[in-house]
């Protein structure tokens, strides 16, 4: 999405919200754009800031050709100041040197952006330096604060900030739009629920590491089906020599997740309507002979309680660990 007009089509309330503001010329100090991955955090951050900063606007329409608009564009802007998490989380380390780059006049003019990527991983400390910026706002400084998981911003921050909710994706639209791009229909259904963002699932179409995910997940499945005293030799010997990084772990996970919804639904007799993975009657069968619907929801809850392990910073292969121990049992 490179114009209002593109986002208008995705995120119509956001579109209008924002470009209102931008007509009227009340742009707020601060904006916490919050919605799923992929529903266009980024894309309207860096509309707004080429909108503040554009030398030729048509309209609401930042020109995008102009030096400004390429600089935001490229990231390489020296008054557009985007923050990331170090780690695992943003550290009050970085809000001092944010700090510090504002304490110094614009080097094109007197305004200053700055962008927080996944602001729900502000530390706390960091969080109380932020607020301090947003409780003395300056006219020519924009905060644009980006989060999947708006209720973890805390209360302060959020009541100074223009909160702006993205809608979800429409899943089904989103797969026929991968269909046609040339992704089979199979594959158009298990990167759907996995993500919005269209690049990203053509990205793990075409990779060889996920194909690779995704086969290991089937197996580890069918093992715990059929020799669950085998499945801690397997993810010792094949699972995490594959699932290296934590966040290739967590993706394992939303394929674990996937797979077990699909032998619950076919539980609940959900088997065309909501199955992602397999349309192979006999495996979902044998497998919901397996696990109970009770055990089902257990297990979906131990990944889930998983994947917020490792964002605590827990050892990857203990996670993986204590999380076959609790299917086996």
């Amino acid at each position: 999405m490179k114009t209002w007009s593109e986002v208008a089509e995705v995120q119509p309330l956001a579109s209008r919200i924002i470009t209102n503001s931008i007509t009227k010329n009340r742009i707020s100090h601060a904006y916490l754009i919050q919605g799923e991955r992929g529903t266009g955090k980024e894309e309207i951050a860096l509309l707004l800031a080429k909108d503040l900063f554009c030398e030729d606007k048509k309209g609401v329409e930042p020109c995008q050709q102009c030096n400004a608009c390429k600089r935001i564009a490229s990231g390489n802007h020296p008054d557009v100041h985007w923050i990331e998490p170090d780690g695992l989380s943003i550290k009050k380390e970085q809000i001092d040197q944010l700090q510090k780059e504002f304490s110094y006049s614009g080097l094109e003019s007197n305004r200053k952006v700055y962008i927080i990527k996944d602001a729900d991983a502000l530390t706390t400390n960091a969080a109380n330096r932020i607020l301090k910026f947003l409780e003395e706002p300056s006219k020519e400084t924009t905060a644009i604060m980006l989060t999947e998981n708006g209720q973890s911003i805390i209360s302060t921050i959020r009541s100074r900030c223009q909160i702006i909710d993205l809608q979800p994706l429409n899943a089904e639209l989103f797969r026929q739009q991968l269909i046609e791009s040339g992704v089979s229909e199979g594959s158009a259904r298990i990167l759907s629920a996995l993500t919005n963002n269209f690049n990203e699932a053509t990205s793990w179409n075409e990779d060889e590491w996920f194909a690779q995910a995704r086969k290991l997940m089937v197996q580890l499945i069918e093992m715990f089906s059929t020799k669950p005293a085998d499945a801690f030799l397997f993810i010792h010997n094949s699972w995490l020599s594959h699932f290296k990084e934590r966040q290739q772990l967590e993706q394992g996970f939303d394929l674990l997740l996937l797979a077990f919804k699909d032998i619950l639904y076919y539980h609940l007799g959900n088997e065309t309507a909501m199955i992602v993975f397999t349309s192979d009657n006999e495996k979902l069968e044998r497998a919901s002979m397996v696990f109970s619907q009770e055990k089902l929801l257990s297990i979906l809850h131990a990944i889930l309680q998983a994947k917020r392990k490792l964002k605590q910073n827990v050892h990857p292969t203990l996670v993986m660990e204590q999380l076959t121990l609790q299917i086996q049992r």
